[in-house]
């Protein structure tokens, strides 16, 4: 689980696959409103990092330097893609679905992008 005090290491991070393969890098994360907690992050794929996708920072853990999640890169892109570069609650139903987290209003809430994660952290969280 990622934590309000890993943010300022995840800008850029390598997002490493269950067996250690690179899938790409960390990108904005995104926070939950009500608690302040890291809930989603988007992931750069790609030569340019032109292709973002969105995955659960729930079971995601950070360790030498990348962040390690539960999913192979196939399974990261196979999922709904969020157009505009943020989550509506419409998104998060089909993503929380997509990575098995279950869905309904417990889960819809509204998020904040940290386009700097450093900086994010200081907003009064």
């Amino acid at each position: 689980m990622i934590a309000q005090g890993d943010l300022q290491y995840l800008n850029g991070v390598d997002v490493c696959a269950p067996d250690g393969t690179k899938i790409g890098s960390a990108g904005r994360v995104y926070l939950d409103d009500r608690t302040g907690a890291p809930e989603w992050i988007s992931v750069r794929i790609g030569v340019t990092g032109a292709e973002e996708f969105f995955l659960p920072l729930e079971e995601a853990t950070l360790a030498d330097d990348r962040l390690e999640v539960p999913f192979d890169r196939a399974r990261i892109e196979g999922g709904p893609r969020v157009d505009g570069g943020g989550i509506t609650t419409a998104d998060e139903d089909k993503l929380a679905t997509y990575y098995g987290l279950g869905s309904g209003p417990a889960r819809l809430r509204k998020y904040t992008v940290t386009e700097q994660q450093p900086a994010a952290a200081q907003h009064g969280r």
